[in-house]
């Protein structure tokens, strides 16, 4: 295995490894980018206040996010096509998370099944719910959910319309993959990648094929999924699904102060400050710059996650310091799983914990559960002022 020190070292491996329409997937926005860019560079933009001649021995990494134990306060996000970047990738994903004892979010848009994931784990995940118009295949997909023992459901509010992300357009990103001349070019140099994916137990959308009828390919399953997002989502919706649930309810995509309110009074376990990773609205505030006001409206009455823009354990120091409760990571976790498959997982969690372990340590604190504003240098106007 070769000397990982960084996220980014996974990464390099991830892009040489992976086909182009998948990497292109999982690195990049909607329409100019922005959001996604931001989501990375406002994190930088905050520095640590560094403290010294502080006894730093028996640091605590560990945590609670929706009250259960992790060993960070960090989860692994929904991210679509996973099984597409590695082979039986939700599955690796999920055992490498399990043996780490941080959450697995599993994705609607998965190509392992809830079945799939829930056969090769003991430790019971998260699921990750999209609003579809075929409110039958919405019922039925909770009550597997509910079958294979998830302890919460992930509600995705920020995806009621695709938002545009050029590149897979020009890709005609599609699982299995679109046989074009171009295509086909790219997948000669994988050769690695698609020896792997001719033993996967799937490839297509586990969640999907098989659960609704008329699907047989993955032309009819992309004609589908085009016209299934539910436009008329709204708060009514979201309060039935929780109560059709009837445990632990996390809403993601809170970018905005009223909706944290409005995710308060429905009666959310937690809210996700996230912007869907910079893919759908380009041009909103970066998750870690929402976050303040998110949390000024609803102070500790919910638990507040902040998703998008992760790539370091110093990030998830910041995220925590500025108020957050737990954090998730997505691409930072698929660079080490398209890289290495489940030790790439396990790397891309030790890279971090360690990240934040140290800066913890140097920063002059001990305990997670310490860290606050006092650790950090926040710039003058960093919240933006906007009208």
């Amino acid at each position: 295995m070769p000397v990982i020190t960084t996220i980014d070292d996974l990464k390099r491996i991830y892009e040489r490894r992976v086909p182009r329409m998948f990497y292109d997937y999982c690195e990049s926005g909607s329409w100019t980018e922005q959001t996604f860019r931001d989501n990375s560079s406002d994190f930088d933009d905050i520095r640590l206040r560094q403290r010294v001649a502080v006894d730093m021995s028996g640091r605590i990494t560990k945590s609670q996010m929706i009250g259960q134990d992790v060993a960070m306060p960090v989860a692994l996000a929904p991210v679509g096509l996973t099984g597409m970047q590695h082979a039986d990738g939700e599955m690796k994903a999920a055992r490498a998370a399990e043996k780490f004892g941080v959450p697995f979010t599993l994705s609607t848009m998965s190509i392992n099944s809830i079945e799939d994931v829930a056969g090769c784990t003991t430790a019971p995940f998260w699921f990750q719910l999209y609003t579809m118009k075929d409110q039958d295949y919405v019922s039925r997909l909770i009550q597997r959910a509910k079958d294979a023992n998830c302890s919460a459901l992930v509600i995705t509010l920020d995806l009621q319309i695709l938002g545009q992300r050029h590149k897979d357009l020009k890709n005609g990103l599609s699982a299995p993959p679109k046989l074009t001349a171009k295509t086909i070019a790219n997948l000669a140099t994988k050769w690695a990648w698609g020896i792997e994916m001719l033993s996967a137990k799937r490839r297509e959308f586990g969640n999907i094929v098989g659960h609704v009828d008329g699907i047989s390919d993955a032309s009819s399953l992309g004609a589908w999924t085009a016209e299934q997002f539910d436009p008329t989502l709204d708060w009514s919706k979201v309060a039935k699904l929780k109560e059709q649930w009837g445990g632990k309810v996390i809403l993601k995509g809170i970018l905005d102060a009223d909706d944290a309110r409005m995710a308060l009074k429905v009666g959310a376990d937690a809210i996700i400050v996230s912007n869907h990773g910079g893919r759908q609205l380009d041009g909103a505030l970066s998750s870690i710059r929402a976050l303040p006001s998110i949390l000024d409206a609803v102070g500790d009455q919910v638990e507040v996650h902040l998703d998008s823009g992760i790539r370091s354990g110093q990030d998830v120091l910041k995220a925590l310091a500025m108020g957050a409760k737990g954090t998730y990571i997505g691409r930072a976790f698929v660079y080490g799983l398209g890289a290495m498959g489940k030790a790439g997982v396990t790397e891309a969690l030790n890279v971090i914990h360690k990240e934040l372990d140290t800066t913890m340590a140097l920063c002059g604190e001990t305990n997670v559960a310490d860290l606050g504003r006092h650790n950090l240098l926040v710039p003058e106007g960093f919240e933006g002022r906007w009208q």
